[in-house]
């Protein structure tokens, strides 16, 4: 049996389209169960929950993606893992690609796949969108160079999970964190192409922002209190005003976008983005700020 878990704050509509999703998979529903775990939503989905007969609803009121997945873990039945987010769209062979895959590995794999633009109109591009195809969810890059895995697409023996841990709570990236610490208990990642989720770009510059605010703290309350990490950060806040000229090949040649007006919009938005990245970090530096998801 596998267990599907997915947090949930305050999305309604998306968490809907996420469970329809799941219940169109190839894989028969009886083989898998789903479990959403409300983090103190202004009106919890319990509606939305009762119109799927797979799933069923926890809550869980310690603040942060990591504790809800962690509560679903706890009160869940499976001998595999899979991890979604509310916001995100399964392909209806996700669950079926990331078995076989799983069953054919070797202990200690951990499974991370595909994470793909979820757009309206096939026929045009928003900046936003342009952008983030390019360069949002890159977890072939995650994988394979930096050693861990998105929450929103990761499928993982109970037993591996159990051997590396609980997610950490919403102060750290718990992506991250969570990979470092099954690649120190000797578990590896593996890249799934045909393991593949849905997810639907920004809807303005202001959510990007947003999203980087959250990570560039998650990255600062990591960085902190290592050896000369305030000169590390300040190099790294120099470095990422100075990547777009790095990048723009990047966006050029990408697969991911169609058009040259796309990749246009794509290059505005990238240098928009890393300004205020660099900016946002060496602000940080004096004016710590509190994290908060969603």
């Amino acid at each position: 049996l596998i267990s599907v878990i997915i947090p949930h704050l305050n999305q309604p509509d998306m968490l809907e389209a996420c469970l329809t999703s799941l219940d169109q998979q190839s894989l028969g529903v009886s083989v898998f169960e789903v479990i959403v775990v409300d983090n103190g939503s202004a009106s919890p989905p319990e509606q939305v929950v009762a119109r799927h007969p797979t799933a069923r609803l926890l809550c869980e009121r310690q603040p942060g993606p990591g504790p809800a997945r962690n509560k679903g873990v706890r009160n869940s039945i499976g001998h595999v893992l899979a991890f979604i987010d509310a916001d995100c769209r399964a392909h209806p062979d996700w669950l079926r690609n990331g078995l076989l895959t799983l069953r054919s590995a070797s202990d200690g794999t951990i499974l991370g796949g595909d994470v793909r633009i979820w757009r309206g109109d096939d026929n045009r591009f928003t900046a936003v969108e342009a952008y983030e195809g390019v360069f949002a969810y890159r977890f072939k890059h995650y994988i394979e160079r930096q050693g861990f895995a998105g929450t929103g697409n990761l499928m993982v023996h109970r037993a591996d999970f159990d051997l590396v841990g609980s997610f950490a709570g919403i102060e750290l990236a718990e992506d991250i964190e969570w990979g470092q610490r099954a690649c120190r208990a000797g578990c590896r990642f593996l890249y799934v192409p045909e393991m593949v989720v849905f997810h639907p770009a920004r809807r303005s510059l202001r959510e990007l922002y947003a999203k980087w605010d959250r990570q560039i703290q998650h990255y600062l309350n990591m960085a902190q209190g290592r050896p000369g990490w305030r000169i590390r950060w300040i190099v790294r806040a120099l470095a990422v005003l100075g990547s777009p000229a790095i990048d723009f090949a990047k966006v050029l040649g990408s697969d991911r976008i169609q058009g040259m007006s796309a990749r246009v919009k794509a290059i505005a938005i990238l240098v928009a983005v890393r300004a205020h990245r660099a900016r946002t970090m060496l602000s940080l530096l004096q004016d710590k700020k509190a994290v908060v998801w969603n």
